[in-house]
């Protein structure tokens, strides 16, 4: 009798008809491996969904492991990852759940939404989708529905108003040239501005990192031009903490003045290929980028550098700059160990200037009115400008462009109208979800960097969020911290583990406060990057600055 082959072929077998329906979808595309975000995009885009078997069919054309994609696909959150090819829901309706979202009602809209749609409809809660002064919010495909109700919720979905759009009024190229848009680069480029007097003039100007860093924009530039070649340029644009809003708005305001930024850092640096990182919940901004940067490059044949648009994939900690690299890379979002430093080695381990989007929106006014112009602004010693997001309790919230240095007091009455009827100032977040929260008697105090640190908090981006008597600190600390459990990328255990921690003990209806503080120190001090680091401040302002929030016996907090 013949010996039976029990031989098996090993791993998964691709199924023909996904290898076939993906060989058909990245007809065209560029195969790089880097690229493997973009092109889990295009198939979460065309079904909804991304099923294994369409997974295993791209890894197989990349020449990767199935490992690697799926363990990349799953660390994005906007990857809804599925065991087979079942029809995914008809709509997806993502309801953001930040702190300015819950104070305005995110919680009551969400449960009538999950009592009210039907079954085809996915709904999801979400975090922060950049939109906060028009808090709550909510996503019905990619349109997002601003002072969210479920009247207005139920009526997209009914119409099929699933896009994004850019608001009327955007300056696109034409207006932006004939407004005299793109002669300081040209300048720059025909050596009438010669590249020493230029990054002299930034530094001179004060104009710093505005994505919360706070780093000299000049001195950044000094330091990767005196690195070797090729040079690279990385900006961010993924704007993912909570209460941020401002490069959003600029960029559906002027967009040239930004890329004219762009342009001129990357000549004055020595940049032949710059990348654009935008965060996905701008699917409007990243299009109308696209068509832009087409026109421009018909317009100034040669005269570009490559400027590339890549997509994040619903990640805080892209926001970091080299987790931010990471992911232009086509891999997880991971920070990386530091030194060296990205101005050393970046992208692709080349040296590489990384700015937030805002820090080079300044550049061209800055050599255009001088130095002095931008640093004559201020309040209380500081110097230069500052977009304020503004969330929250008062009759107008937005991005607010004031001086550095300004309090929150000031920024209420000056440019915010006031406080909305029936509201007290009580409380505020300085600098969104990480930046700590401050009391009301501390409203006084300088709004810049370096100036806060000493209450526990800092500025970070801007991002003010307004809380009033009605408020409970105490929750709003809570959100924020289950923010940072939920967004932390999981590479060291301080942060991984301290902000799960954290935030069960802070659901406590008596904090243990010294536990607490332990907790907070060890995230501070041996997390990677600044999201272990600053998701302890919500915690400690609030033991410090509320304790009759969370036990009855701490006092009257720090005066």
């Amino acid at each position: 009798m013949k010996k039976q082959n029990n031989y098996k072929v090993r791993g998964r077998t691709i199924d023909p008809v996904a290898q076939l329906t993906i060989l058909q979808l990245v007809q065209g595309q560029s195969m790089q491996k880097d690229r493997l975000i973009e092109l889990l995009h295009l198939i979460q885009d065309n079904f909804g969904q991304i099923s294994l078997q369409h997974m295993h069919a791209l890894a197989e054309e990349l020449k990767m492991s199935m490992v690697e994609v799926y363990e990349v696909a799953s660390f994005y959150h906007h990857f809804d990852i599925v065991e087979d090819d079942s029809v995914p829901p008809q709509v997806t309706v993502r309801v953001c759940n930040s702190i300015s979202c819950e104070l305005m009602g995110q919680s009551d809209l969400l449960s009538q939404l999950q009592e009210t749609l039907g079954s085809d409809i996915r709904i999801q809660s979400v975090p922060c989708v950049g939109r906060c002064a028009k808090a709550p919010v909510a996503v019905v495909g990619q349109n997002p529905i601003e002072k969210a109700t479920l009247t207005l919720i139920k009526k997209a979905i009914s119409e099929g108003a699933l896009s994004d759009r850019i608001p009327e009024g955007c300056k696109l190229l034409d207006q932006y040239i004939a407004d005299g848009g793109y002669i300081t680069w040209q300048n720059c480029m025909q050596g009438k501005l010669d590249s020493e007097t230029i990054i002299e003039q930034l530094e001179s100007s004060n104009l710093r990192g505005l994505g919360g860093a706070g780093f000299s924009v000049g001195q950044k530039w000094r330091i990767v031009t005196s690195q070797p070649s090729p040079r690279l340029m990385a900006v961010n644009i993924d704007e993912g903490e909570p209460g941020t809003f401002k490069d959003r708005h600029y960029l559906e305001t002027d967009p040239h003045r930004f890329i004219e930024g762009v342009l001129i850092a990357a000549q004055v640096v020595g940049i032949d290929s710059v990348t654009l990182y935008i965060r996905d919940e701008y699917t409007a901004i990243r299009h109308m980028l696209q068509q832009e940067i087409n026109k421009l490059s018909q317009m100034f044949t040669d005269q570009l550098p490559t400027l590339t648009i890549r997509r994040g994939a619903g990640s805080y900690i892209c926001g970091e700059e080299s987790a931010m690299i990471e992911s232009i890379e086509g891999k997880r979002g991971m920070p990386r160990l530091r030194p060296p430093f990205v101005a050393e080695v970046g992208l692709f381990g080349r040296p590489t200037l990384e700015h937030n989007m805002e820090s080079l929106y300044w550049v061209r006014d800055i050599l255009q009115q001088g130095a002095e112009w931008f640093s004559a602004h201020g309040r209380r010693g500081r110097k230069g400008l500052r977009s304020f997001s503004v969330s929250g309790w008062v009759n107008n919230p937005g991005v607010h462009l004031a001086p550095a240095g300004i309090s929150v007091k000031e920024l209420i009455v000056e440019y915010c109208g006031g406080m909305l009827s029936g509201h007290q100032f009580k409380a505020y977040f300085p600098g969104g979800a990480s930046g700590g929260i401050l009391p009301e008697r501390l409203g006084d105090v300088a709004l810049d960097f370096d100036t806060l640190q000493e209450y526990g908090c800092f500025i970070g981006s801007a991002a003010v969020i307004i809380l009033s008597d009605q408020d409970s600190v105490r929750q709003s600390a809570i959100n924020a911290m289950k923010f940072f459990a939920e967004e932390s990328c999981g590479q060291c255990t301080p942060c991984r583990v301290g902000t799960e921690k954290a935030a069960t003990l802070m659901q406590q209806q008596n904090w243990d406060s010294n536990l607490l503080i332990e907790l907070s120190e060890l995230m501070q001090d041996a997390s990677i990057c600044g999201l272990g680091q600053a998701a302890a401040n919500p915690v400690l302002s609030t033991l410090r600055y509320f304790p009759e929030e969370v036990s009855a016996e701490q006092g009257k907090g720090d005066e």
